[in-house]
């Protein structure tokens, strides 16, 4: 079972990172806590709490000895404390003073400090916050300062051990805050830009989520266009046509309002397929399926029940084509023979169907009174080179070159990598 996980957590990366992410938080919290402890404290105020402090312990041995021999070590160990309110300013300048004052205050040992406080914490602020030459500086200068002090005050070597000791604990002390205060800064930025490669992936996706809601309704939009606008050509010339016809040709115009009824029954199972498509998935198996290539000789003779004559001629030997391109080119076919039935005046139209060995053609020509196309091309052109472009072919509209009328030739690739996108 565990080999089994380890696996798995091998083969997911994520793991990996999300452990790291789950540190750097827990880090980046224990550092922000701390931080907002320390910013309820001006700096300032600190640094002079801590030169009163420093001030307080070189006082303790003044306290005792109270007598006047002894002022001018109270006042060197006070220049060793009194600096320490701008160390945060110019941390080599005050380490350098406290070193001028602690020299000979440790020199004059009347009656002294065992511990120099003061050059301490001065020297941690130049490892902690101090550039790299101050630091330098400090470490060349600070040992042979304190072997020569210990040498001439006859130190034995403990206590020389012990306070070159201590020095180093105070630099060593400071470059540990130095790094831990950039490792915060790092962790800081990196979760910064975490986060905003994290806003910029939500915003890309809120937009690709966008595009695709905006390309599903130009798709409905388009399919409605078409379904409604062929379904009501065709009601409409059929019910012209029924009228003039009702007594003369009875027949006939029992066949006019059929192929009303026909088309209002068409339209209405397609427009509920379409709609079917806005609801729940569940609902998905009641949908009827989309048209396609093979129907496209069943919307000829919807459309030849009306007084246009359509030809459909079929040339070549039918290939397969992706399911966009199938509707795509039904519903070309279905636009162009509605423009035919609703603006062109003709009486034949030709729908041919060319199949080669790398694109489908498909060419609707009409005898009417042709004419170019507004600009724009109103929308059921626009929704013509729309389709044409989302299944990576090309389409063009206009009148014919070799006689009245109107022509659209539409071409789609057969290979299914060229996909327009």
């Amino acid at each position: 079972m565990s080999d089994h996980l380890a696996a798995h957590d091998a083969d997911h990366p994520c793991v990996d990172h999300l452990a790291a992410r789950d540190a750097d938080r827990h880090v980046r919290d224990r550092a922000r806590h701390t931080r907002d402890l320390m910013r309820r404290i001006d700096p300032q105020l600190l640094d002079v709490m801590i030169a009163l402090l420093v001030q307080f312990l070189v006082s303790l041995p003044f306290l005792i000895y109270l007598r006047s021999p002894y002022r001018l070590g109270f006042l060197l160990l006070s220049g060793t404390a009194i600096p320490l309110i701008w160390r945060r300013r110019q941390p080599f300048v005050v380490a350098c003073v406290v070193a001028l004052f602690a020299v000979p205050a440790s020199l004059h040992h009347r009656p002294g400090q065992s511990f120099q406080f003061g050059m301490t914490i001065a020297i941690y602020t130049v490892f902690s916050l101090g550039r790299r030459w101050e630091r330098i500086a400090v470490a060349v200068l600070a040992l042979p300062i304190t072997l020569m002090v210990e040498f001439a005050k006859d130190q034995p070597p403990q206590q020389a051990t012990l306070d070159i000791l201590t020095l180093t604990a105070a630099a060593a002390f400071g470059l540990a805050t130095r790094h831990r205060t950039a490792y915060i800064a790092e962790i800081e930025e990196r979760t910064r830009r975490l986060e905003h490669e994290r806003d910029l992936e939500i915003r890309r996706a809120d937009a690709e989520v966008a595009r695709a809601a905006a390309r599903e309704r130009a798709r409905i939009a388009r399919d409605m266009h078409d379904i409604l606008a062929h379904a009501v050509s065709l009601m409409t010339v059929q019910a012209e046509a029924g009228p003039v016809v009702v007594r003369s040709d009875p027949a006939r115009a029992e066949a006019a309002f059929d192929a009303i009824a026909d088309a209002g029954r068409d339209a209405m199972v397609q427009l509920r397929r379409i709609l079917g498509t806005l609801k729940d998935d569940a609902e998905a198996g009641a949908r009827a399926p989309q048209p396609t290539v093979a129907n496209i000789a069943d919307l000829v003779a919807e459309v030849g029940r009306t007084d246009l004559k359509v030809v459909y001629e079929s040339v070549g030997e039918r290939r397969p084509l992706r399911s966009d391109a199938e509707i795509a080119a039904y519903r070309v076919v279905q636009e162009a023979l509605t423009n035919a039935v609703r603006h062109a005046q003709a009486t034949t139209v030709t729908v041919r169907l060319e199949w080669g060995e790398d694109t489908m053609g498909i060419t609707i020509t009409d005898d009417g009174r042709g004419g170019r196309p507004r600009p724009g091309g109103g929308h059921g052109l626009i929704g013509i080179r729309e389709r044409a472009s989302a299944c990576g072919g090309t389409v063009v509209v206009g009148p014919r070159v070799t006689g009245p009328g109107f022509e659209v030739a539409l071409r789609i690739p057969l290979d299914a990598t060229r996909v327009a996108r």
